[in-house]
């Protein structure tokens, strides 16, 4: 379940950040965030976190852009879609708050996260070097919401297709988008 972030996730949030970066945020950091919409934190049924994102928006003349600023699973519940199903919810909180670009910056080494961001659409703007305390480089990432949108609207279309090109009856519209989207 994804949902806003509250004061009694604080501490499960701050270990995650702690057992996954290298340079973690302060405790602060996060509460700072608190009652944002863009604070979102994954649970389980049990209630504990697993997983969370921050991210807000910054008014620029009229496009705005939105920051998608942390993003961290539990080591052990990563590779389950997580992280995936957080940034989608991200996104749509930053598009709902006028965002119609959104920027990250990742470590160039995360071969993941880079993986992740580049599957949902992010493209690389530059490399910034030493950007991290460690000397470590990062990438700067862009993501056109409207181009976004339109793609993951996209791609529900060629789902409901492709179940529809299995009826018998389906015409051949269905089967093309449903074609499209399985190559």
């Amino acid at each position: 379940m994804i949902r806003q972030a509250e004061q009694a996730d604080l501490l499960d949030v701050f270990r995650i950040e702690r057992a996954t970066f290298p340079q973690p945020w302060p405790f602060s950091a996060f509460e700072s965030f608190l009652g944002e919409r863009g604070f979102l934190v994954a649970t389980r049924e049990s209630s504990e976190v697993v997983g969370y994102v921050v991210s807000d928006t910054t008014p620029n003349h009229g496009r705005d852009i939105g920051h998608v600023k942390d993003l961290a699973i539990h080591p052990e519940a990563r590779r389950q879609g997580i992280g995936r199903d957080l940034l989608h919810r991200a996104l749509a909180a930053l598009g709902s708050a006028g965002a119609a670009l959104v920027k990250l910056e990742v470590r160039a080494t995360n071969d993941a996260a880079l993986a992740l961001y580049r599957s949902e659409g992010f493209e690389p703007l530059r490399r910034v070097p030493r950007y991290y305390d460690d000397g470590e480089d990062a990438y700067v990432m862009v993501l056109d919401l409207a181009e976004w949108h339109a793609e993951h609207d996209r791609a529900a279309d060629g789902r409901a297709d492709h179940t529809r090109s299995s009826d018998p009856d389906a015409n051949s519209e269905g089967d093309t988008a449903s074609t499209r989207t399985d190559s």
